[in-house]
């Protein structure tokens, strides 16, 4: 599904990406395929809605270079993977690829190995490698993508960037004429055409011949730079990075023309170039990042934003993500302005608006759905009666699917809540997904072992989709249920507490009145 975002200044087009959307963009060989798919399943389980904006603006064809913040493993190149047609090798830590069944993963999927300084193994000689074979890559008008913080965390803002996108993307440009350069000169000076060697390591060549992406480990290979090579900035964001069924937001943002820079004797680009290109980069990825400077100042914004937008949220309507984001953003920026101009009176709103959530939570009640009114009481029964009976009809198999799955679902929660980080990454939705890849699949077999047991194979080939069909049907009946229960104590409070109801809603309309005040008056 598709649809237009419009502000005064800029045409945004936002896509809710389908399963199966997803996974027809799924390209290369048969195994390549079914491993996307597999992915993409995981990560639309994972989140209710993933949004894309701006996909259509990735370029179809030519050397290009994505940089993204990293806020959470390997979701993040997960995300991208499953929301664009065109082939992307990421940059990924070295330490990655000690994991046997991550490292096939990592294999399969064309990346490259990047050393760290943080790394307990980390030599990063290597990265000369690395960057050669990136160099290859975007020679042949392929993609790259690269996490320029370095690390993934758990900070409200960008973490400073490393240098290594600039000057792989500066380098690019130049290496072939400065390797054509450097041959003629060892020519003239030596009398024979010995050349350099630029083969490939043997860890990064496993990676790249896995993957089909022909890079040549010939020495006397002749690399050529792209004739021209862009870079785009990519920002991730997530309504609760490890909770189940949460939210995530992929945004494609400004497009980088690189300038080629004559390299130095040692086949690097000048210092002011690479400084000048990463100050470029940062400012691309402040604009598709949110950036606060604490938690509590991001759960001051999240909270004037949620309230903010109830208004206009009902029973037929949810705003877009990308829609919540940008008023983040804006709310950020006016934030800071206001607390830096009046602090007392930031200091005011926010304590009206914590009041006032402790009001709606001791009610039973949210914001959003205050919006009850905007609806004619026979709507509002009819939508609920008429979901309550379809839960009942479907109870039977919401409640085998979640007795079959509770395990599953209990032992991933689990491993995401132990092992929150990896190295220095964080890693704890990471862990949660890759354990559902492995205990979902299980519980299906072990299923289908028992009705082989007791009713032959036939059965027990029939109950695998049954059984999937039966967790899918207990997942959303879930979330039927907490949505049904927010809204019936809503209605309730209606009807058995109207006075308290409405006086609840004028000061919903007085502090989003407020907030829009303030987003006005501090542009």
């Amino acid at each position: 599904m598709k649809r237009e975002v419009y502000d005064s200044e800029k045409i945004e087009s936002v896509r809710v990406l389908s399963l199966w959307q997803m996974i027809f963009l799924g390209k290369g060989s048969f195994v390549r395929r079914v491993l996307h798919a597999v992915i993409s399943i995981a990560l639309r389980l994972f989140f209710r809605r993933i949004e894309a904006v701006n996909v259509e603006k990735v370029p179809k064809d030519g050397a290009l270079i994505f940089v993204l913040n990293h806020p959470n493993g390997l979701v993040d190149p997960a995300l991208v993977f499953v929301s664009l047609a065109r082939r992307v090798s990421f940059l990924a830590k070295s330490t990655l690829f000690d994991i046997p069944v991550a490292g096939y993963l990592l294999r399969m999927f064309e990346i490259l190995p990047v050393f760290r300084r943080v790394d307990a193994t980390g030599d990063m000689r290597k990265n000369v490698q690395t960057f050669q074979n990136c160099y290859e890559l975007l020679a042949q008008n392929r993609c790259i993508a690269i996490f320029p913080e370095g690390i993934s965390h758990n900070e409200t803002k960008l973490q400073p960037l490393k240098t290594g996108a600039a000057r792989i993307a500066l380098g690019a440009l130049g290496f072939g004429k400065e390797e054509e350069k450097r041959k003629r000169g060892e020519e003239e000076t030596q009398g024979h055409g010995e050349t350099v060697n630029l083969s490939i390591s043997s860890e990064s060549a496993g990676v790249l011949e896995s993957g089909n992406a022909q890079l040549s480990s010939n020495p006397k290979s002749k690399i050529q730079n792209p004739k021209s090579l862009k870079l785009m900035a990519v920002g991730l964001y997530y309504t609760s990075k490890t909770s189940f069924r949460s939210e995530a937001l992929i945004r494609y943002g400004e497009i980088i023309e690189v300038e080629p820079v004559a390299l130095d004797e040692n086949g690097e680009p000048p210092r002011e170039a690479v400084y000048a290109l990463n100050a470029k980069i940062e400012n691309a990825l402040r604009n598709v990042t949110l950036n606060l400077e604490s938690q509590n100042e991001l759960d001051a914004i999240l909270k004037a934003e949620a309230l903010f937008s109830s208004v206009y949220e009902n029973l037929l309507f949810k705003d877009t993500l990308t829609r919540s984001f940008g008023r983040l953003q804006d709310l950020a920026k006016k934030y800071e302005l206001l607390a830096q101009n009046d602090p007392q009176k930031m200091r005011e709103l926010n304590e009206r608006i914590e009041r006032y959530e402790a009001k709606l939570e001791a009610s039973g009640v949210t914001a959003e759905s205050l919006s009850v009114l905007q609806h004619p009481t026979a709507y509002v029964f009819r939508y609920l009666i008429l979901r309550v009976l379809v839960l009942i009809i479907l109870a039977p198999f919401a409640l085998l699917g979640a007795v079959i799955h509770s395990p599953a679902y209990v032992f991933s929660n689990l491993l995401g809540q132990t092992v929150t980080t990896h190295d220095v990454d964080a890693a704890g939705s990471t862990s949660k997904i890759l354990a559902a890849m492995i205990f979902m699949p299980l519980t299906w077999l072990i299923s289908a072992g028992v009705f082989l047991y007791f009713y032959g194979w036939q059965i027990a080939l029939l109950s695998i989709p049954l059984t999937i069909l039966c967790g899918y049907i207990a997942l959303r009946s879930s979330e039927t249920l907490i949505d049904l229960n927010i809204w019936i104590k809503s209605a309730w409070l209606l009807f058995r507490q109207r006075a308290l109801f409405l006086r609840l809603l004028v000061q919903r309309q007085t502090l989003q009145k407020e907030i829009g005040e303030l987003v006005e008056n501090e542009k």
